[in-house]
């Protein structure tokens, strides 16, 4: 293996390790969303609005460097990640946790076809493999009835299938901003661009904007720092690998809070929910061996 091949490899597997972390720190945030004593929409503004200092600081604090500015990709991402919160926490109240994860998490799909269509990068057919399994494992745990219904299941699963079209969009966006733009940039202004969205959503729904006790106070503030650290080793991660290839690594998420659901909500996981999530896994693995980098031979 060549020098310039080892470090390659080397960066791949970084991003994976954070991408990884980050899908996992960000499979707690359903959890948060039900904990949190306030409306929906109101529950992402308090998460951007606790998370921008950490983000301002951590701006400040960076070495300067090209790539630091005002980006329209950065914020086009910040648009999108507000609907894509403001969909999601609905979902989340209104079906069960494990339901509202796993369909926001059809991502992949939607990100190999754009990419496919728009952007002419035509995966490769065991690729469209590893996507068809994860998906399928994903479907499974949805449909399982091994968790809570929720109060408006059927509302509550297609606002969360919905959201995934926005989190496509999102990590599109971010992958485009992150071809000249820092992680920590992508992730300022992203939400900065997101936060009077989630602000409008909630006041135009009549929400209650307040928590109404210092547990929600507490769990917003635990959204915020997620934010930073979840979204913002994605962020660094969609740096360093394909979009296709991290829209399916994403869907540890569902598993994550499969279990969370499980042991805090009694969401008790079934069989055919176990299933499903290792059915999702082996499909994100499967995804990573067919979007390994290949050997170049020698001459």
């Amino acid at each position: 293996m060549t020098e310039d091949a080892a470090s390659a490899a080397t960066e791949r597997l970084k991003g994976l390790a954070a991408l990884v972390g980050g899908a996992c720190v960000i499979g707690l945030a359903p959890i948060l969303v039900r904990l949190a004593d306030t409306g929906p929409a109101a529950v992402g503004f308090w998460r951007l609005v606790f998370a921008l200092p950490l983000l301002m600081l951590m701006s400040a604090r960076a070495r300067p460097v090209t790539g630091q500015g005002l980006s329209k990709a950065a914020l086009l991402a910040g648009v999108m990640f507000a609907l894509d919160l403001v969909f999601w926490h609905y979902g989340i109240a209104l079906t069960s946790v494990a339901n509202a994860t796993v369909l926001a998490n059809l991502t992949p799909l939607i990100v190999t076809a754009i990419a496919w269509v728009v952007f002419r990068q035509r995966p490769e057919r065991l690729f469209l493999i590893a996507v068809v399994v994860a998906v399928a494992g994903a479907w499974i745990m949805a449909v399982a009835k091994g968790g809570a219904p929720g109060r408006s299941p059927l509302l509550g699963d297609s606002l969360s299938a919905a959201t995934s079209v926005w989190y496509a969009l999102y990590m599109l966006s971010v992958g485009w901003a992150r071809r000249d733009q820092s992680a920590t940039a992508v992730m300022l202004w992203s939400s900065i661009s997101a936060i009077p969205v989630v602000l409008i959503a909630s006041l135009a729904l009549g929400e209650q904007f307040l928590p109404a006790s210092p547990g929600g106070w507490a769990a917003c503030v635990g959204l915020g720092v997620m934010h930073v650290t979840g979204q913002g080793a994605i962020a660094w991660a969609l740096g360093r690998l394909p979009t296709s290839t991290a829209s399916v690594v994403v869907l540890v998420q569902p598993v994550v809070a499969a279990l969370f659901g499980w042991v805090l909500f009694a969401e008790a996981l079934g069989p055919w929910q176990a299933l499903g999530g290792a059915v999702a896994l082996a499909g994100v693995v499967l995804a990573q061996w067919a979007s390994r980098p290949k050997p170049v031979q020698a001459a």
